[in-house]
C-alpha cells in the first residue's frame, strides 16, 4: 500500500516465499511476469530480484527473467546477489530505457567486503550499503552499537562518494532488523537508535535508510490477543517509530500496510515495551501479544 514518501521495494520474487520457488524450480517466466505485475499495481517503487542459487548455475535464466520483468513494469530493479559476477550478468542485461531512465539498485555491500563495490564499474547504479557489520583489525566484526552503525554509514558513504563519484541520494543504509521472536539482545532498539543517529547527522543528509520489514514478524502467530492481525502490526509498530527520523525505504510485501499506527495501538504500546527489554524480560514481555 503505497504511502507518500516511503519507497517500496517488492520482495515477493525471492526464493524464501514458496509460490516464488515453485516459478524459480519451474522456470515459469509468465508466472514471474504476472508477480511483478501485481507488486507495481500495489505500489511498488522497485522489484527487488533474487532467485537464488540458480542465479549461479543457470546465469542464462538470470538473464530471462529480468528481460521478462521488463517487458511487462516500467519500474528500476534491485538485485539481491552477495556475488559480482552475478551482479555483472544484471547489470548488463538491466534496460534503463525500461525503467523511466532509473538506475537499478546493487544489494547490496558491506565494509568487510568492499570489494563488491566494484560492481558501480559496470553500470550506473544507486547501492544499499549494510550497516551490520564493520572492520575492526582487519576483521569484519558484528555492530552491536547505534554509534558503530552511524560510523559505518560515515566511512562507507565517503568511499562511495570519493572514489566513485555516488551521491548521498544514491546511498541506501540497510540497517537489518532482526525477527522480535528472537531478539534477546535488544538489536530492534539499537537498529532504531542507530536511525536516529544517522537521521541526525549533518554528513549524512540525504542519505536514504531501509530494512527488510517483513523479518520483525517472523515465527509469531498471525492474531494478537486483541484479535487484531499480529505480524502486520508489528511491522507497521517499527515503522511508526522508524519514519520521523529518516527511514524511508521498505524491502517489504506491497500490498501491505505501512501506515503509523495510532498512539493507543494495543501492539505499538506493547512493541515499545519489548524492545527495552533484553533476555528472558523480553520473551516474557513479548508472550503479552499473543497469550
Amino acid at each position: 500500500m503505497a504511502i507518500c514518501d516511503l519507497v517500496v521495494i517488492g520482495e515477493r520474487i525471492n526464493p524464501g516465499f514458496k509460490s516464488s520457488k515453485a516459478l524459480f524450480d519451474d522456470s515459469d517466466l509468465r508466472g514471474i511476469q504476472a508477480l511483478a505485475i501485481k507488486q507495481r499495481a500495489a505500489g511498488a517503487s522497485y522489484l527487488n530480484i533474487n532467485i537464488g542459487s540458480r542465479a549461479l548455475d543457470d546465469p542464462g535464466f538470470m538473464r530471462d527473467v529480468i528481460v521478462a520483468i521488463q517487458e511487462v513494469v516500467d519500474i528500476p530493479l534491485s538485485f539481491d546477489f552477495p556475488g559480482f559476477e552475478v551482479q555483472k550478468v544484471c547489470l548488463d542485461i538491466y534496460d534503463e530505457s525500461k525503467a523511466g531512465g532509473n538506475k537499478p539498485i546493487i544489494n547490496s555491500i558491506a565494509e568487510p567486503r568492499w570489494e563488491m563495490a566494484e560492481a558501480l564499474s559496470i553500470k550506473p547504479s544507486r547501492i544499499v550499503v549494510m550497516a551490520s557489520e564493520r572492520m575492526e583489525n582487519g576483521e569484519g566484526a558484528a555492530n552491536k552499537e547505534p554509534q558503530q552503525v552511524l560510523q559505518v554509514a560515515k566511512r562507507m558513504s565517503r568511499r562511495l562518494i570519493e572514489e566513485y563519484g555516488l551521491t548521498l541520494d544514491d546511498i541506501i543504509l540497510d540497517v537489518s532488523i532482526t525477527t522480535l521472536a528472537t531478539d534477546r539482545a535488544g538489536l530492534i532498539k539499537m537498529a532504531l537508535d542507530a536511525i536516529k543517529l544517522v537521521g541526525q547527522d549533518p554528513e549524512l543528509q540525504g542519505i536514504h535508510m531501509m530494512g527488510g520489514i517483513s523479518n520483525i514478524g517472523m515465527m509469531l502467530p498471525p492474531l494478537a490477543t486483541d484479535g487484531k492481525p499480529l505480524k502486520t502490526r508489528i511491522e507497521r509498530a517499527f515503522m511508526t517509530l522508524a519514519r520521523p527520523y529518516g527511514f524511508d525505504t521498505v524491502l517489504a510485501t506491497p500490498w501491505h500496510s505501512y501506515e503509523a499506527l495510532p498512539d493507543d495501538d494495543f501492539v505499538l504500546n506493547i512493541f515499545k515495551e519489548i524492545i527495552e527489554l533484553q533476555g528472558m524480560d523480553a520473551i516474557r514481555q513479548l508472550r503479552k501479544l499473543y497469550l
